[in-house]
Order: C-alpha cells, then structure tokens, then sequence
C-alpha cells in the first residue's frame, strides 16, 4: 500500500493506540498463534538493504537516493518499492530486483542486528506452546539464513516470506499463507495476531481479518500503526501482550 489510506484501512477503522504500562492490560492476550514480521520488527536490517539499494542504484547508473529516502524501502514489497518510490516500470524493476539480488547476497547481512529483548521474547512465547510463523516481505532463503545466523530460527513453526518470482509480496498474501501454513501444521488459526512495523503490516493482517500489535522501534511512522490495536516501545511491553 502507498500513495494513501488503502480500502482495508477503510474497513478497519483505527482503535485507540495502547503503550503504557495500566492501558496495556486492556488487551487480552488469549491468542493462538503469532504471526511476526521480520524487518523493523525483529532485525534492524535496514543498514544492509540501504547499502544494497546503494549499489543497485549506481550499477543502474540512476542517482542514489539519500538514507532516509532508502529507509522507505525497508518493509514494502521490493518490487512496489521500485515503482512506487523510483519511478520504474515493470521491465526497469525487473532488472533492478536482479542487480538488487545479486548485491544482496554479498550485502545484505552486513550490520543487521537483532533487536534489544528479541530472543527473550521469542524464546517466551516459543516456551508457551504458541505456534509461530514468520511473515515477511523478504523471500524465504535469505530470512531463513539470518535467523539461523542469529539463532532464532528454533523458535519458528512455519517461515513465510515472499515468493522467489515475487508473486507472493504483498503482505495481504503472505499472512494469507502464513495461515494456511500454520493451519497445515496443525496450529490453532481461530484467534491469530499479527507483530509488525509498518502500515503495510497492519493493513495486510487486516485483510485477512487479524489485529496488529504494533513496535515502535522499526522503520514506520507513528501514523502508520492506525489500525494496530497496540502499539508497544520494548520487547517487554510485548510479551506482555503476547503471553496470558
């Protein structure tokens, strides 16, 4: 979603944003099964998909975007990202996602780090029998290497991400799968929630009628977690909204 407020955030009017310790109890934390973004929600990844961006801009020979105007392609699918924020068409993103693959490789892991308090968290609802899935917008091989690199790939039930031809991006169809995958493994889908960073997060839960806890400390603005039913600082704040 970009250039506005998509018709899934239309249907799914905001609700009022809880992030203090007394508010925080107003979410009742009786779900079963957790889906999590990855970037900006579980890695501070941006450093090595900025540097990536940076290279693939330059071997386009196109003018490399300054940082914070490379942060905005952190979260949406790559592809969109491409024409929605570069102007490319569908030929010139296609060969960038190329150029952008081929970097990303030798890149994109340079100086990603784990979020403060992300392991506790997850090896705390790992521990309480949740089913987990991962639901991100990056595809499956290199968010699976990252969380082995990091040890985290333990706690995981079922890794989603896109699709390697892109087909499978948007969010909306990655949670889509996500389900469905969970569901496969015998997961209880009947009360899901959704943990993300970005406005494409909520809205893609959304669509497939699931609440977002929102975190603060990735890469979206605070207008984008309207819609989110909380909005948390720390990976404590979190588990708390997770776990009963």
């Amino acid at each position: 979603m970009t250039g506005g407020v998509s018709e899934a955030r239309k249907s799914h009017p905001s609700r009022p944003l809880l992030n203090d310790e007394s508010r925080l109890k107003s979410v009742k934390p009786d779900w079963t099964c957790v889906l999590f973004d990855l970037d900006g929600t579980l890695a501070d990844s941006a450093p090595g998909i900025t540097a990536t961006l940076a290279l693939m801009f330059k071997e386009l020979g196109m003018p490399i975007p300054a940082p914070a105007e490379l942060l905005k392609y952190v979260g949406p699918p790559i592809l969109d990202a491409f024409q929605d924020f570069a102007g490319m068409n569908v030929k010139k993103s296609e060969r960038a996602l190329d150029i952008y693959r081929r970097f990303y490789l030798e890149n994109g892991t340079k100086g990603v780090t784990v979020y403060p308090g992300i392991p506790a968290m997850l090896r705390a609802v790992h521990a309480s029998r949740l089913m987990v899935s991962l639901a991100t917008s990056k595809p499956e091989p290199p968010a699976i290497a990252f969380l082995k690199e990091h040890d985290l790939l333990r706690y995981f039930d079922v890794i989603t991400g896109a699709s390697d031809d892109e087909t499978r991006s948007a969010k909306v169809d990655v949670v889509a799968e996500a389900l469905r995958r969970l569901k496969a493994a015998g997961a209880d889908i009947s009360r899901p929630v959704m943990v993300g960073d970005r406005d494409f997060d909520v809205d893609g839960a959304a669509q497939n009628d699931i609440p977002t806890i929102y975190v603060e400390w990735g890469y979206g603005s605070p207008a984008e977690s309207s819609g989110a039913i909380a909005s948390v600082a720390t990976a404590r704040e979190l588990t708390k909204l997770l776990l009963p």
